[in-house]
């Protein structure tokens, strides 16, 4: 019999990123690596502000990676 091992393959993408945060949708989250971004829309001819973290998904991936 030959002895097999398992070697864990570690990704360094968003879905295991310790500034990660796993949202409701499935494979959806935020990221937490630095403070919410400032948006601006405009809602019936009003424009309205919002502070929000980039949404990304679990397979994405940026060059601030740190194991979680």
């Amino acid at each position: 019999m030959i002895a097999q091992t398992i070697v864990e393959a570690h990704v360094e993408a968003c879905g295991s990123c310790r500034y990660w945060k796993l949202e409701a949708k499935a494979g959806a989250g935020q990221c937490h690596r630095h403070a919410p971004q400032s948006i601006v829309f405009k809602v019936d001819e009003k424009l309205q502000m919002e502070s929000r973290f980039p949404e990304t998904a679990s397979d994405d991936w940026c060059g601030d990676y740190q194991r979680a």
